[in-house]
């Protein structure tokens, strides 16, 4: 059996959609995933996987999104597979429309609760497009996955699915080589914390921390990953007292990250309640953090602190604002007990919140899909 994967981010560096390919592959299908253009380089080559990329000429925007769904409907409609999964409501689209039109099987892979993103209700006719396609095509799917047990409540209450749940939690980093702290400019006796991720844009915390640092003594913070406020977060730190102190990394490879991120002593989830989605989310950073060993300082988000509560793993955040902040990783950078406890926790949590406990769910779920009529 052929299936495909569609899915509009960069294929470097979405861990999600990677390790679905893999599980199908090891289900004997025949995977190809379909993603955008980028500048980084594709993943190794995997038994069964065949990775694909769509070049369009917009980078961002609706003309981006239209641009990147007709050029996926006609790459779709060219070929022939058994199974589509669409990652995420920007590419179930022409996903939806070719499984039907080949009476083929379809899988939902709702990365987020996509209507529900920062900035997108005030955007009233950006809002109804997507909602209307959501609305459209959502409560007529048959398999659906998503990220937390919230937002599956969410699409259950508006739509009457049932998705599965599918946390993002990486896979091991037991075969990976720590990079060295001195290559972030970090001493022995220094704090060293990371805040990694592909959309570090407003909201996410990244400002309030910024600030932070500039408050405290003894910490030093690595920022890896993009986003629309990089530029902005560069000249703040620059000008603040903090400016020797804080480090930029652009994007890279998971694997290439990952390895930054075991050196740390800290990793950092700051995403502010701007939404519904990013109140109900599970970032995947928090999940690189536990799977690198590092105790986490998060925002008070419902499911986040709830995760960071239960294996005492980190330290929650009463409220994200650069005094909070400043006060926690001084606290951090002072109490290295409290450091090594909280980092027996991290290790408890990485025991249970691992790819090879959690992939068990879609596994099944793939079965099922394999071994199902398609009415």
């Amino acid at each position: 059996m052929k299936a495909v994967i569609a899915v509009i981010s960069d294929l470097s560096t979405d861990m999600r959609v990677r390790k679905l390919a893999m599980l199908m592959a090891e289900e004997r299908l025949d995977v190809t995933v379909i993603g955008r253009a980028s500048s980084a380089r594709l993943p190794d080559e995997m038994q069964g996987i065949t990775f694909e990329r769509i070049r369009i000429t917009f980078r961002k925007g609706p003309a981006m999104y239209l641009m990147f769904n007709i050029c996926l409907f006609f790459r779709l409609l060219s070929r022939r597979f058994d199974i589509y999964v669409a990652s995420d409501l920007d590419t179930l689209a022409p996903c939806y429309v070719i499984s039907g039109l080949f009476r083929k099987k379809l899988v939902y892979d709702s990365h987020e609760y996509f209507t529900g993103q920062f900035g997108l209700s005030e955007r009233r006719f950006k809002y109804f497009i997507w909602k209307s396609a959501e609305r459209l095509m959502v409560p007529r799917i048959r398999f659906m996955i998503t990220v937390s047990d919230s937002i599956a409540a969410l699409y259950r209450d508006e739509y009457g699915v049932d998705p599965v749940v599918v946390r993002n939690v990486a896979p091991s980093v037991d075969h990976l080589t720590t990079r060295e702290r001195s290559e972030l400019g970090a001493g022995k006796d220094e704090l060293l914390v990371l805040l990694q991720g592909s959309g570090i844009n407003g909201g996410r915390g990244a400002e309030e921390l910024v600030s932070a640092v500039s408050m405290t003594s003894g910490v030093r913070l690595a920022i890896i990953g993009s986003g629309d406020i990089i530029d902005h977060l560069k000249e703040k730190a620059l000008a603040g007292e903090a400016h020797d102190r804080i480090i930029f990394m652009p994007r890279m490879p998971w694997e290439e990250m990952i390895c930054y991120t075991m050196c740390c002593d800290a990793g950092l989830s700051l995403d502010t309640d701007t939404c519904i989605n990013q109140r109900f989310s599970l970032p995947n950073k928090l999940f690189d953090y536990i799977a690198a060993g590092l105790p986490v300082l998060v925002s008070p988000l419902p499911e986040v602190s709830a995760l960071v509560t239960g294996y005492d793993c980190g330290i929650v955040l009463d409220e994200v604002t650069p005094e909070e902040i400043a006060r926690k990783l001084q606290h951090l950078a002072d109490d290295r007990s409290l450091l090594r406890r909280l980092r027996q926790g991290a290790e408890k949590a990485r025991g249970d919140l691992n790819w090879e406990k959690e992939k068990v769910l879609e596994q099944e779920l793939i079965r099922i899909v394999i071994n199902s009529k398609l009415y």
